[in-house]
């Protein structure tokens, strides 16, 4: 009866993203956990589709219907809407320590409760890495009037972590902040540039709790989508605010395939940079945005925000780095592990983390953890089964054999440039000048004997 009593949305939120990455290596979405929320407080499908202002058949028929397919595959069991909590519950009953359910209160250090490494680092966590003087750079930048901010690295590698201490900064001098996240958006807003600034203005308003003004400033038959936009950030939500507000928007580059859209959105955001030089009204805006690789459609010089403000380019941690990683995590490492690890997994923030997190919870021995590493029997056998199936899905479409040439030279190898630029944004590969190779010996052993 505790168990159950204790058995709170939070702590079931926890348990079925952290099942989900296990099991499936991948995130759930925001929209999901809007439906597990919805779902967790008996609301049906058409009272969720009124409260977020989305269809009733999407909810249902999409999010929905791969959300329980997600845990079903996830937790073992057929996992509906109606019976969800069971499952989830049964599971933590499996997965959780004593000390979750015990009303003794006992000290414990910060290890006590290490979290498994499944996504961006939570604000004040221990096991954030400082990159030298970037943050500071960063937290600097924000602060200047209609200042813009470009984080670029490969999946994986801090964006959302370093993006999310940058927003927070803001809020620690009274800014108002946005966080939106581009992939959980449905690709039919996406692919259409006046749903998807539409949706834009819907969501900084909705997070700024300010009443939905849309009708009365959109003016479709004089003006277009950005300036219809424009006008509603200029005339209504700068405003209502009456403060510097900082908009964070992460994975850009979600937009990139779509010509009718990328250029015209990214025309509109450099607008509004410009726009804060000369304007006070628009000095209050500060953009910090985080792509994954370079824009790979031309855009003009003068309409691209990729060639103005701040950029922030994240890289692979370095051996002290490294080493600092595995002193946090409890492990009495010297040179010699640190060098044995990034050997096969070089100084990507994840994957090192995750090496860590199970020779500390497993008390499993590096050298048994990297001896299995690129085989399915290894720690990583999730995360490398998922970037096999996004190679032979439709829309990697001659990454599979672009990769294969890749794993099996010895040297740097020349490719298209938008393999490269697919690649390279899926964190499979590096690149040195026009030529690439495989991101960490890791990527390269796996592959080289699936492919």
């Amino acid at each position: 009866m505790n168990s159950k009593l204790a058995f709170t949305w939070e702590k079931a939120k926890q348990l079925a993203e952290q099942i989900v990455f296990n099991n499936l290596q991948e995130h759930l979405k925001d929209i999901e956990i809007d439906v597990l929320r919805g779902s967790w407080e008996g609301l049906t499908y058409e009272k969720m589709a009124e409260q977020y202002h989305m269809s009733v058949s999407y909810l249902r028929g999409d999010v929905g219907y791969y959300l329980w397919r997600k845990l079903s595959e996830a937790l073992g069991e057929e996992v509906t809407k109606s019976n969800f909590k069971g499952a989830l519950e049964r599971a933590g009953e499996r997965q959780l320590p004593p000390h979750i359910d015990s009303n003794v209160k006992e000290p414990k250090s910060p290890l006590a409760e290490l979290a498994f490494p499944d996504g961006s680092v939570p604000l004040g966590s221990p096991f954030y890495v400082n990159r030298d003087a970037l943050e500071s750079v960063c937290y600097e930048t924000v602060l200047k009037p209609a200042s813009l901010i470009r984080i670029k690295a490969p999946k994986l590698m801090g964006k959302t972590s370093l993006l999310t201490r940058i927003l927070a900064h803001a809020e620690s001098q009274n800014y108002q902040t946005v966080y939106l996240d581009l992939s959980s958006v449905e690709r039919a807003i996406l692919t259409n540039l006046d749903k998807f600034v539409l949706w834009l203005c819907f969501m900084v308003g909705r997070k700024l709790k300010l009443e939905n003004r849309l009708k009365d400033y959109w003016e479709t038959e004089i003006l277009g989508s950005n300036d219809n936009c424009t006008v509603y950030f200029e005339e209504y939500l700068l405003p209502q605010i009456n403060c510097p507000l900082v908009l964070g928007l992460d994975e850009v580059d979600r937009i990139f395939p779509y010509n009718q859209v990328v250029e015209d959105f990214f025309g509109m955001l450099r607008s509004w940079h410009e726009k804060g030089k000369i304007s006070e009204q628009w000095k209050q805006l500060r953009l910090v945005i985080a792509h994954s690789t370079e824009v790979y459609i031309p855009l003009d010089m003068n309409q691209s925000p990729f060639n103005a403000g701040l950029p922030v380019t994240l890289l692979e941690f370095d051996h002290k780095q490294v080493l600092n990683l595995a002193h946090l995590h409890g492990l009495n490492w010297n040179d010699i592990q640190v060098k044995e690890l990034m050997n096969i997994v070089g100084g990507h923030p994840y994957l090192l983390r995750l090496a860590m997190y199970k020779v500390y919870t497993t008390k499993a021995t590096l050298k048994q953890l990297l001896q299995d590493a690129s085989t399915e029997a290894g720690i990583y056998s999730s995360h490398l089964r998922w970037y096999l199936e996004m190679l032979h899905s439709e829309e990697a479409q001659g990454l599979k054999e672009a990769l294969k040439k890749v794993v099996i030279s010895l040297e740097p190898v020349e490719l298209d440039s938008m393999q490269i630029y697919k690649l390279h944004s899926m964190g499979l590969v590096q690149q040195q000048d026009n030529q690439v190779m495989p991101r960490c010996n890791l990527y390269r052993e796996y592959f080289r004997r699936v492919l």
